[in-house]
This record gives C-alpha cells, structure tokens and sequence, in this order.
C-alpha cells in the first residue's frame, strides 16, 4: 500500500511538471505581454515593469524560476491586482467554487444513479424511456446553453429563483443545476448499462429464487456491484465540474476560481494563471488518487499493491 502510494505521488508530481511545462510555452507563445493591454501605460514604464518582472531575462532563466515557484506555491503578486497575492485571490475565491462544485456533484451522483436504476428496473418501458431521454437532454445541451434556459424559466418567467450572484443558498441552485446537467447525464447512462449487466447475473437470479422482495435484491444485492462504473467516473467527474465552472461561475456573476482564471487568462495575468492552474492540477490528480482507494475499498476483490492499481 505504502509503495503503491509513493509510485502515484511520484505520477502527480510528474503530471504537475508537464503540466506546468506546457503552460509556460503557452503564455510565452501567445503575443503580447501581461502589461501590453494597458493603453495608458507608457513604453518606458512598461520596459520598466517587465525588467522588474524578470521578462527581460533569458528564456531558461524565466522558467527555472516559474517552476521553483510552482512547486513551492509561491507565485508572487498579481499583475493586474495591484497589491493582492495570487495565493490571497485562490483563497478568496476557490470557497465559493468548492461549494458549487459540491452542490453539483451531489446532484449529479445522486440523480443520476436515482434515473439509471429507474431505468434498468423499467427496462424497455415508460420509467425507462424517459430517464434516456432526460440523458439524451443533458448530453445535448452544453451547460452554458441550460445556464441560459434555467434562467429564463426560473429567475425571469416564474421568479422563484435569484438570477444571478452568490449571496445565499438559494442563489446557487440553478448554477449548481446547470453544471451537474452533463455529468448526471453521462453517470445515468453508465449506471443503465451497469444495473442491467448485474440483473442478469446468477446471484441475482438466485436471490430471486429464494423469494427476496424486488426492493432488496436492487438495492442490496444490485446496487453495490452495478455503482462500481460510477466511482470510477468520479475522478473525471471533478474534473468535468472544475472545467464547467469557469463559464457558468461568469454566466452566473459568482467570484469563484473558475472566473478569475477567465479574468486572469483574458488580462494574460501571467501569475494568477500558473497559481490556477497548478491549484487545479493538484486538486484534480488528488482527486483521481482517492477515486482509486475508494475503488480498492468499496470492492474487496480489488486490491491495491505496488505493482498496480487494480489486480
């Protein structure tokens, strides 16, 4: 166990290299600089901030820097916010995405494990039918496109709902909705597939046989073995609600991670977007860590050794 945990940490730390390797060919390969959008700014005081900055420094140089920074956390000042800290800007924003992304991926989990069971109870019939084509629904609709109909039917039709912002519960429902919509999409149709596979298999059909009610072979027979699909869908699920935030957090007016790389990528804030971007990449292979220990844990004929993951 111990040494399977060192091989992976010595993965994440491998993926966060490149990782941070290819976002500093990307910005440096965009034109322009972080100080180039200021109109106001004159040439002399912008040669000024980039010597300050160390852009005029050889190119080897830049980069044994941003990533001594990286992997120490350190990424200094914000270019755009004069006086704010980019560890200060993840701090103040990454909790309002943290509870949106939580928000979704309850519903996401539990709508739709709640529609694939539906749907494999109700094979080739009504429940079945349409738990598909709510699927079918949100596999279609880009998030930002149902971010837009939620509002219309919500927060400007019936008003039930706030429109837009974070300032309470209620405010995020239709973000939390909009970005579990795909996810709980897919996360249906693989537990369709995965209950129907289980039904059919002989201990099923012998709990059957002896007589156990319809509920309990479902649910405490079925159940366990048909959700294994799913949590091994979690790790991309983080990530598929992480990457969705950015444009609902903007859409919704919310002060979360995702919008301020928006912000920070547009203003080529080249600080906020390694802190970010590092942040997320940490956050999404941890993730993808605990996914497989819960993978090892929730099925006892996996185990977790040294020389795999999965046996």
């Amino acid at each position: 166990m111990i040494k399977y945990l060192l091989k992976r940490i010595g993965y994440i730390i491998l993926s966060l290299f490149l990782i941070v390797t290819v976002t500093f060919i990307l910005m440096k390969a965009a034109p322009g600089g972080p100080f180039a959008s200021e109109r106001a700014l004159p040439p002399a005081i912008e040669a000024q901030m980039n010597e300050a900055y160390g852009f005029n420094d050889p190119i080897h140089e830049q980069y044994f820097s941003y990533l001594i920074n990286a992997f120490t956390f350190d990424f200094g000042p914000s270019f755009k916010y004069v006086g704010q800290e980019v560890t200060e800007i993840i701090g103040r924003s990454f909790p309002y995405s943290l509870i949106l992304g939580l928000e979704a991926i309850f519903i996401a989990i539990s709508v739709g494990v709640l529609l694939g069971v539906i749907a494999a109870v109700k094979h080739n019939k009504f429940g079945d039918y349409l738990a598909m084509i709510i699927a079918v629904l949100g596999i279609s609709v880009p998030s930002f496109i149902m971010a837009a109909i939620l509002q219309y039917i919500f927060a400007i039709y019936l008003q039930v709902l706030p429109i837009a912002r974070f300032e309470s519960f209620a405010h995020t429902i239709l973000p939390a909705v909009a970005l579990a919509t795909t996810p709980l999409a897919f996360i249906a149709r693989l537990m369709r597939s995965s209950m129907l596979d289980v039904l059919n298999r002989d201990y099923i059909k012998t709990a059957k046989s002896k007589g156990l009610s319809q509920r309990v072979v479902t649910y405490k027979h079925a159940l366990r073995n048909a959700i294994l699909p799913v949590v091994s869908y979690l790790g991309p699920l983080v990530v598929s609600i992480l990457t969705g935030s950015f444009i609902i957090e903007k859409i919704f007016g919310i002060p979360g991670l995702g919008s301020e790389f928006v912000v920070s990528v547009t203003n080529r804030d080249y600080t906020v977007i390694m802190g970010t971007t590092v942040f997320f990449s940490v956050l999404l292979l941890v993730s993808i860590l605990i996914v497989d220990l819960l993978y090892g844990l929730i099925d006892p004929r996996i185990k977790v050794t040294s020389k795999g993951a999965n046996k």
